[in-house]
This record gives structure tokens, sequence and C-alpha cells, in this order.
């Protein structure tokens, strides 16, 4: 970001969620930097106390919330709206997020609601319970969204499906809060190292080898090259802290984006779907991940 002066040394009281690591902490440690007084909401305190020591400028208030626990959620608004008195928030950066790959016909379906609880309806809840401490200075949201959002990708269908319905959410939201002049700002990842990759696609033998033998043959072998392809990019990702840069313009701007792609291949990912016909971003995808055999139909 290259802000203006007010915009670096902006301050005011932020809650920001999934702040335990990668993005989350990156924002955390970011706005403290700036001046700004950051809750920083774990679902562990003792994460959540690890950011607090990690800020020097001990801005960081340390915040225990879960956002699937709807009195998780409440009690944690009462911890801030007792420190913050009739000032509020100035804004609110939804981070918590979940992801898991897997073809959808073996996805397990306990797995795929969490992954909306968590990415979506989680994100909502929160956002219902803070809105009050938001309104007294037209406090902003700003939500992490994903370029997956809108280019998905085979064994992806979880993370992205419920990335896009969270897209549609914040869209929503954007038009109904635009009157009372709280903006609702998007931030779409591209490729980022965090050590979310490992949790989204790490432990691929434990994964295949839950499935039946028939989805095994099926599926095994292409999941496994498109789990090393996409394990790779992830890698060679950018930085949180290229995320955490945007993050902090969206709230300080006085003039910010509605939708900010942040990181590697942000952009391009973004663009592609509205150059493309869809059976060329099709073939692109399959190519791209290692998954030529899947682009030809099969005859019985």
């Amino acid at each position: 970001m290259s802000g203006t002066q007010s915009e670096k040394n902006w301050t005011g009281n932020v809650l920001v969620t999934g702040a335990s690591s990668g993005i989350g902490r990156a924002t955390a440690l970011a706005l403290a930097g700036r001046g700004t007084r950051v809750f920083a909401a774990c679902r562990k305190q003792t994460d959540a106390e690890a950011v607090a020591a990690e800020a020097v400028t001990g801005r960081i208030v340390p915040l225990t919330m879960d956002v699937t626990d709807q009195e998780s959620i409440r009690t944690a608004c009462a911890i801030v709206q007792a420190a913050t008195g009739s000032d509020g928030l100035d804004g609110l950066v939804n981070n918590a997020g979940i992801g898991i790959s897997a073809p959808m016909e073996v996805m397990d379906l306990a797995q795929l609601r969490a992954i909306f609880e968590v990415n979506a309806f989680g994100q909502i809840a929160v956002i219902q319970t803070f809105l009050p401490l938001l309104r007294p200075k037209r406090g902003r949201i700003i939500n992490l969204g994903s370029v997956g959002a809108r280019i998905t990708i085979p064994f992806g269908g979880a993370l992205c499906g419920a990335k896009a319905a969270f897209t549609s959410f914040n869209d929503a939201l954007r038009l109904e809060l635009k009157s009372e002049g709280i903006r609702v700002c998007l931030i779409e990842p591209g490729s980022i190292n965090t050590p979310a990759v490992e949790k989204t696609l790490g432990g691929i033998d434990q994964t295949i080898a839950r499935w039946s033998e028939p989805m095994q043959q099926r599926y095994g072998a292409a999941f496994r090259r498109f789990t090393t392809k996409a394990t790779a990019r992830e890698v060679r990702g950018s930085r949180p802290d290229v995320v955490a840069e945007a993050i902090c313009h969206a709230l300080a701007s006085k003039s910010p984006k509605l939708r900010y792609p942040a990181g590697r291949d942000a952009r391009l990912l973004a663009t592609l779907p509205r150059l493309l016909p869809t059976a060329v971003l099709d073939s692109l995808r399959l190519r791209l991940f290692g998954l030529t055999e899947l682009a030809s139909t099969k005859t019985p």
C-alpha cells in the first residue's frame, strides 16, 4: 500500500477474527504497528495471547471467540463493548476460515457443512452481533473472500463454494449498509503462503485412505497430482503481509475500493473468467493442475 501519512498512522479500534496465524496474524500486527488498538480474536486464548505478545506496541488485546458459537460471539462482543465504550469499533475484519480439498463425489457432508459454518454463516453471525458497535463511527467491514469465488478449481468445490456464498453475502451487505455510511469491502487473496496451506492441502494419504476402493481408483491419482501442484503454487505465493496491507488500505483510505485482489496471480485469476469462454477456461484449469485426463470425455 502506498497510502498517505494519515493512512500509515491510522488509529482506532478494530476487531480481527482468525488472528492466530497467516493473514489474520499479519493484519493484527500491521494495524497495531500503525497505532490501532486491535482486538485479536482466536479460538484459543493461548493463540490470542501469543499474537498480543508479538506486538511491540502493546496495542493488541487478546480475545477468545469461535465464529460458529453464538454464545462465544456474544461474550466477545460484550468484552469489546466494555473496552471501547461509546467509541465502538472503527473496523471489523472477518478473516476466520477453514478449507478442505476433495472430489465432490466423496466430500464428507459434515465437513462440507463445517466449512460453510465457518467461512459463510459464522462470518454473518459476527457481523450481525458487532454491527451495533460499528454504527457510532460508521466503522468499516472488511471481508476476506478469495479469487476462488470467481474461478473454481477441481477438487476445490467446498472452499470455493463457501467463498462464493460469502461473496454474495458481502455484496448484499454493501448495498444494504451504504445509506448508513458503513463501507463494506471484499479482499480477494490469490496464492498466499500461510500455515493454512498444510491444513487445506496436507494429509493426502490419510484423505484418500478414507475413500471407498472405487473412489480411490477413480480419483486417487488425479487428486495426488492436484495436491502436489496446488501446494507448490501456494508455497510460492505471496507473504500474508501483502494481504494485510490491502486490508489496512481498505480500513484507512478515504476512498476504499469495493474489491481488493491481493497476492500472487490474484488479478489474473479474477480477470480470466470475464475474458475466456467457459470451455476454454475449463481446459486451462485442468492443464494447470496436471489433470488433462479429466478433460477428455470417456465413452462407455
